[in-house]
């Protein structure tokens, strides 16, 4: 149960004055839906104004609070509406209204004198303000010089945003500190409550920032010590295979000696009675999947069933095609499970788990859903984890009589400073080696000016019998408009090389869809594929040697490094070109001549934490995969190698969580609600 002291902050908003629905449906656009949120909704700045009596050239640029009367008001055409007003000094300023004259005329009558306020500026000769707010004569204090601003949305303006947050703070309890004495006082930080009060006060206060930082992280990291801990108490079947499959495995190529040491690591995890939590990391094509089939086949021989769960069904139907080619002449049984078997399919599938006559199960979510048992899972493997939670982990653990061996896969090579955070719980492996005979992919970065060039490029390349992916641009951040900017660029592609050459995938498409499409073109009647960011991981057509990247400056660096992993995967020299905008950031720049500079992922994930961001990691689409609500990249990198060494000093020589310590970080994992943090405590 959640401790009481933390019930007034998990309170509905609608328990806080004055919010009613209407508010409450503004906030949860927010993703605010309780107290504790609103709380947690951390201005981003702050505004800074100046009372004056008169204007002046000295407030230029600034944010001004004046006495202004209007005497003219303007409006040519679709222009926008001019209110022309005199301060006490019979200085002529002009406000600004680009939209709704009616109010602003209603709002500011001429020959009446008003509060107005707003950023000063000189436009030629004439001073004005654009949208200023207006208030009523002599209500210049009712304005405060310093506030703080919130991310906002519509329904709900920044004074109002400000007193529901304070009404969220106002109800946060004082609670007793779960960090260590020496690291509160190494770092000056004051205690969790005064801090929270004081980041909505003072926005750019760095130390009061870290200190809520590092407490989510602290959070975070003992959780995954309490898992790690968990899970090494826990004792399972050792699986040693005998070699009788994986001796008779036709290999494409001899394994790099990074993926003998991983594989030897694996085995000797499976052969031990504490189940094995293990995190295989590799670039993409460094032959992971290769390295997971072995430790699938050695749990087969060992006699027991494995599991293989992708991120998307795109994936696990190429796995499994993929096994199926692999394993056949072995006479090890493989099936597949996802949201589209139905009826006697999955029906067959389910018994055949059930009764052992299946060996390998590849799928989707739906492989650990309630109704799926194994006879005897041994050994599951994840790929792509950082779409899977802690939770997820669990649940799939918990299908077995006993744990499984677990080993999960990740081809967005992280920062070692954030793979703390994201995998503490687990040992890491890492394939550091590339097959030999792989070509690197010559990389350029070209103006979207020039994309009439590119597709005359393209169109030579088709000639030629080359394939290739044109990716379009993350326009925002959904689903929806990705699609419809691929759909707008395959139409004017289609018109160049026709209907029957070009295909397209996107999010919304449906799944049989979808794999029609890949089909298609992994079987080579497709010659150009348009797509979202959907073929990101996973999709392996060798004959694809070129990748189009379109609006190259808003992908995150780790995934522009994944989507140029879909090229350069048979003996063809493969390229990669990022189109680029006109408006570069400087960071933008320096992420895209990384690009071009480097193949190596794991070098592009440790410039990514530098260069990017706050919320950047991993790019756009994956950013805050960990959870974090407060603390930014920046800080999980600085403070989480502290955090988890706080957090084993808890554990070791504190008490655990039953010390006195231990009672006060039980509240704060469950006020960051970690992810599993319920589950533990419950279990003890």
């Amino acid at each position: 149960m959640r401790p009481d002291i933390l019930n007034p902050l998990f309170a509905e908003v609608e328990a806080l004055p004055g919010v009613g629905p209407q508010v409450a449906k503004s906030l949860k656009r927010l993703d605010i839906t309780r107290a504790i949120d609103l709380a947690f909704h951390l201005p981003t700045g702050t505004i800074e104004r100046v009372r004056a009596p008169e204007a002046s050239a000295a407030l230029i640029g600034r944010i001004v609070v004046l006495e202004l009367t209007p005497f003219e008001t303007r409006q040519g055409g679709r222009g926008p509406m001019r209110v022309f007003t005199s301060d006490r000094d019979g200085n002529t300023i002009t406000l600004v209204y680009f939209n709704n004259p009616g109010w602003a005329k209603k709002q500011l009558p001429l020959g009446e004198t008003k509060t107005v306020a707003g950023r000063l500026d000189a436009y030629g000769d004439e001073w004005q303000i654009v949208h200023p707010e207006v208030l009523g004569a002599g209500k210049a204090a009712d304005l405060p010089l310093r506030e703080p601003v919130y991310p906002l949305t519509e329904g709900i303006a920044n004074r109002r945003m400000r007193e529901l947050a304070i009404a969220g703070v106002d109800r946060a309890p004082d609670l007793p500190e779960w960090i260590e004495p020496s690291v509160l006082s190494r770092h000056g930080w004051r205690d969790w409550r005064s801090s929270l009060a004081e980041a909505h006060s003072e926005p750019l206060a760095n130390d009061v920032r870290n200190r809520l930082a590092y407490d989510e992280i602290f959070a975070n990291q003992l959780v995954l010590l309490l898992l790690r801990q968990a899970s090494r108490r826990k004792r399972t079947k050792p699986l040693q295979g005998d070699g009788r499959l994986t001796g008779k495995l036709q290999l494409p190529y001899s394994l790099t000696g990074a993926q003998r040491r991983v594989t030897e690591e694996i085995r000797g995890d499976m052969a031990q009675s504490s189940p094995m939590l293990r995190l295989l990391q590799g670039d993409v094509g460094s032959g992971k999947t290769l390295v997971a089939l072995l430790a699938m086949l050695s749990a087969v021989e060992a006699g027991a069933q494995a599991a293989l769960l992708a991120p998307t069904e795109i994936l696990a139907r190429q796995h499994h095609a993929t096994l199926l080619n692999q394993v056949d002449s072995l006479g090890v049984r493989v099936a597949i499970l996802t949201g589209r078997e139905k009826g006697k399919a999955r029906e067959s599938v389910l018994m055949g788990l059930a009764d052992g006559s299946i060996d390998i199960l590849v799928g989707t979510h739906a492989i650990f859903q309630e109704k799926v048992g194994y006879k005897n899972l041994g050994l599951a493997v994840i790929d792509e984890q950082h779409r899977f939670g802690v939770s997820q982990r669990l649940l799939l653990s918990s299908k077995a009589e006993h744990p499984p061996h677990l080993l999960v896969m990740t081809a967005t090579p992280i920062p070692r400073t954030l793979t703390l955070t994201q995998y503490g719980e687990m040992d890491v492996s890492r394939i550091d080696e590339m097959p030999p005979g792989r070509t690197p992919i010559e990389t350029r970065v070209i103006s979207d000016e020039r994309v009439g060039d590119v597709v005359d490029g393209l169109a030579r390349h088709i000639a030629s019998g080359g394939q290739a992916y044109w990716v379009c641009p993350l326009v925002e951040e959904s689903e929806k408009s990705d699609a419809a900017a691929a759909e707008a660029r395959a139409a004017v592609l289609r018109q160049r090389f026709g209907s029957d050459k070009v295909g397209l995938v996107h999010g919304r498409m449906k799944g049989p869809e979808k794999d029609d499409v890949m089909a298609s073109f992994a079987s080579g009647k497709l010659a150009l594929l348009v797509a979202t960011t959907v073929i990101e991981v996973g999709v392996d057509v060798p004959n694809a040697t070129l990748m189009i990247i379109e609006g190259a400056e808003r992908f995150g660096l780790a995934q522009l490094h994944q989507l140029r992993g879909r090229v350069g995967r048979g003996e063809g020299k493969s390229t990669c070109l990022l189109l680029r905008g006109q408006q570069l950031s400087e960071t933008g720049r320096a992420r895209l001549a990384l690009m071009r500079e480097t193949n190596d992922g794991f070098r592009i994930a440790e410039e990514d934490l530098r260069l990017r961001g706050p919320g950047e990691i991993l790019g756009t689409r994956q950013s805050g995969e960990v959870g974090f609500r407060l603390a930014t990249p920046e800080q999980v990198a600085e403070l989480a190698p502290i955090a988890t060494s706080d957090a084993q000093l808890l554990l070791d020589r504190d008490g655990g969580l039953d010390g006195p310590r231990g009672q006060a970080a039980r509240v704060c994992l469950y006020l960051f609600e970690r992810d599993a943090a319920v589950g533990l405590l419950r279990s003890g």
